[in-house]
């Protein structure tokens, strides 16, 4: 699998995905500058990792989803090469409106940092074909930005269309209730934690999972998301 980085001032994960994708993958990533207007010719995966691009000025994503790199990520996305947008990856596709929906400021007004359990809502995409829907996972978020919202219209189609990928959810599953809103950590609307575009091929992710994937950092549950975007692209 040939996938691709892109690297934005203010950027900080993305060392932590490249090595990721060379554990899982066995395949060192292409990092590609902010700068660029080009992909690498043949790359099967794009990545948005995280981080605090442009400083996070004006809005988390805004800035970093005029340069020059994105009119080629939105190009690749359009011809259905699969985009992989994590925390402020989130931020920057939504603004770039390869997913539907903004991120905001979180409800109480304070940056997160921990581990969260999220509910998988679906395993029908190459991002999720390696869990069960309704199978709970734990990795962690670091984010200051990622209360997710869209209207009403928009949350009806991603219901209806299964586009919804991920919600915070307590440890034993349960997303509606006390439990369930105590679990979200950031106040997003219907507990949203990543969300597809139309055709599952963009995802948008606000917690971890290449954080996830070894014994060593706390867990490993981010570790099937990777297997299972390789088993499909290879």
């Amino acid at each position: 699998m040939k996938s691709a980085v892109v690297v934005f001032p203010g950027i900080n994960r993305e060392r932590d995905m490249a090595r990721t994708l060379k554990l899982v993958s066995g395949t060192e990533p292409s990092m590609v500058w902010h700068a660029e207007t080009e992909l690498p010719a043949g790359t099967d995966l794009v990545v948005i990792p995280g981080g605090f691009s442009y400083g996070d000025y004006l809005r988390c994503g805004a800035m970093a989803a005029q340069s020059p790199v994105m009119a080629e990520v939105k190009k690749r996305a359009a011809q259905g090469v699969p985009v992989l947008a994590i925390c402020n990856g989130f931020q920057i596709a939504a603004e770039a409106g390869l997913v539907p929906g903004v991120l905001m400021r979180n409800q109480k007004l304070k940056f997160v940092c921990g581990d969260v359990h999220l509910k998988v809502e679906t395993s029908q995409s190459l991002f999720t074909n390696r869990y069960q829907a309704g199978q709970v996972i734990k990795v962690p978020v670091a984010h200051a930005e990622g209360n997710y919202f869209a209207d009403a219209d928009t949350l009806k189609r991603l219901e209806d269309r299964g586009q919804i990928a991920f919600r915070y959810c307590a440890p034993d599953g349960t997303v509606g209730g006390a439990s369930g809103q105590d679990a979200n950590p950031n106040g997003s609307i219907r507990n949203i934690a990543g969300v597809f575009n139309e055709t599952k091929t963009v995802m948008g992710l606000m917690p971890h999972p290449e954080n996830a994937v070894e014994p060593m950092f706390g867990g490993c549950d981010g570790k099937a998301l990777f297997e299972g975007i390789v088993e499909a692209l290879t």
